[in-house]
């Protein structure tokens, strides 16, 4: 019978460790790759999704400090369209399409070292580590790219800041209600974008793997379109009340009504008390016909930027 001396099995865990490093041995076009291509299919869903997303922000602020019949999301379309113009669907389209680019790319991108990371630190990649990795990455980029949330929400609430563009309208913010204005919001939006990211990729992440076990389904389209399915309903369930509160911050002064909101936690107590608790998922049909579509866009277009510059799937 072969023994295993302790010198050998110190050079085997040496070597699998060598071996992991070397696998995360990258060039600069790899990140480029791997940042790049976030991004990019982050950007091509919100161009797609973004209509829904002005409608979102308009169902948001309905009845601010008031209980009563909301107008829903397809009576909210006609009176944007009639009163605004078609063009008013795509408020605050550059500062979303930059944001997308930045932040999609970030909250994506971190995921995978982030999980790495986790996997070096403790020995594991469960459920929870992806959840983790999920919540990190996506408080990270949104607190990165928050002053560009912020102008889009404006933009996409007034139509007469079109004149200003996004650069007139930071400009604006930033005389009026100084420089810490442009982050308004920013612990409700980390809150979100963590939920988000952490709900988003941790089921996505998870359902592939089930998908795969139980299933005759392999790595492709079809596994693809699945997961995205299921991973875009649960993040739309988990991250609506947060990102209305976001939502109502971003917008102070559109809410003055009920006097101003100190924090996220009041902003969600002062919605409750005066609107009720259904309040909170305003605009929650347009986040998921919104989300649901982004989600499967995303990742279904980031699997196949993926496979085409050569880097293996999320």
């Amino acid at each position: 019978m072969v023994g295993t001396s302790p010198s050998g099995s110190s050079s085997l865990s040496g070597s699998s460790r060598q071996d992991k490093s070397q696998k995360w041995r990258v060039s600069l076009s790899d990140v480029a790759y791997h940042f790049g291509t976030s991004g990019l299919s982050v950007a091509v869903a919100t161009a797609v999704t973004h209509p829904l997303d002005v409608l979102k922000v308009r169902l948001q602020m309905q009845l601010v400090g008031q209980r009563g019949q909301l107008t829903g999301m397809g009576q909210v379309f006609i009176q944007v369209v009639k009163n605004e113009g078609p063009h008013s669907l795509y408020l605050g389209m550059t500062p979303a399409l930059t944001r997308s680019l930045l932040y999609g790319g970030l909250r994506l991108g971190l995921y995978e070292p982030s999980k790495y990371v986790c996997d070096q630190a403790f020995g594991s990649s469960n459920i929870f580590v992806k959840i983790a990795s999920g919540a990190f990455s996506g408080a990270i980029a949104t607190a990165m790219t928050n002053p560009v949330e912020v102008i889009k929400v404006r933009l996409q609430m007034n139509s007469g800041l079109t004149k200003l563009g996004p650069v007139g309208e930071m400009r604006k913010i930033v005389s009026e209600e100084g420089v810490k204005a442009l982050w308004k919001g920013v612990g409700p939006a980390m809150t979100r974008a963590a939920t988000l990211t952490a709900s988003q990729l941790a089921t996505y992440d998870e359902s592939k793997q089930i998908l795969r076990r139980l299933t005759p389904l392999e790595e492709g389209f079809n596994l693809h379109l699945s997961s995205s399915i299921v991973a875009g309903m649960v993040s739309t369930l988990m991250t609506a009340p947060v990102d209305m509160v976001k939502t109502r911050l971003m917008l102070q002064r559109e809410s003055e009504t009920v006097g101003r909101y100190k924090n996220g936690f009041h902003c969600a107590y002062q919605v409750i008390r005066t609107e009720g608790f259904r309040a909170l998922y305003k605009g929650g049909f347009a986040i998921f016909a919104r989300l649901g579509p982004q989600t499967t866009i995303t990742f279904v277009l980031c699997e196949k930027l993926r496979e085409v510059t050569g880097l293996k799937a999320l």
